[in-house]
């Protein structure tokens, strides 16, 4: 039976490198996948969505005001039979948006698997996380840690000096060098000034 799936963390937890996974998983077994993205970010191909890791897939990408449930059909009568929804950056869907992909899962009998982060740099949902939180049929937390060792499950924005940025819009584009993934503990020190924020490190070498 298809379902409408929610896999969500802090940032660099690895979302989209298991989104490419899971698209490698059904191609592999002669299934055909659709990897959907938002046009919001403006850093990536407008042809493929990747990872840090440097795996990388075919996208299409997709505007706030598109209706998704459409574009499936749209895809569906050009490409033929599709197996799987992959949405990547899931906490930029809208509200409706959301509802029609809950249209593709119970009208069309397609699973959809949506991937994104859950809260914003003020620790508030996003729109379309607050959707998928309410609304898919599985909910998944993919973890990754904070520099304190603990699970981070927050996000913090910083400026360009490392401080911690507490007030500005909800949406603005930026890897490593803007948001650090933190514990809950650690966002609260560090948002009441008690704290400092490490800077991610490089990964250390293997063996």
């Amino acid at each position: 039976m298809a379902k409408l799936y929610f896999y969500f963390s802090a940032m660099n937890a690895g979302k989209t490198t298991t989104l490419l996974q899971s698209a490698y998983n059904y191609r592999e077994r002669g299934m055909r996948p659709l990897i959907l993205t938002p046009r919001l970010d403006s850093r990536r191909s407008e042809t493929a969505v990747a990872s840090r890791i440097g795996l990388a897939a075919p996208a299409t990408r997709f505007a706030q005001d598109e209706d998704l449930a459409a574009h499936v059909h749209a895809d569906i009568a050009r490409q033929g039979t599709l197996h799987c929804v992959l949405v990547d950056e899931a906490q930029f869907l809208t509200r409706a948006q959301v509802w029609q992909l809950t249209d593709v899962v119970d009208r069309l009998h397609i699973p959809v698997l949506c991937y994104g982060l859950r809260t914003d740099f003020r620790g508030e949902l996003f729109e379309g996380s607050q959707y998928l939180l309410a609304w898919a049929d599985e909910l998944t937390e993919i973890k990754t840690i904070c520099h304190s060792g603990k699970k981070a499950t927050m996000v913090l924005r910083v400026d360009g000096q490392g401080r911690a940025v507490r007030d500005g819009p909800q949406v603005e584009i930026g890897g490593n060098e803007r948001y650090v993934s933190v514990s809950r503990a650690e966002f609260k020190k560090v948002m009441a000034g008690d704290g400092r924020i490490e800077p991610l490190q490089p990964p250390l070498p293997l063996g």
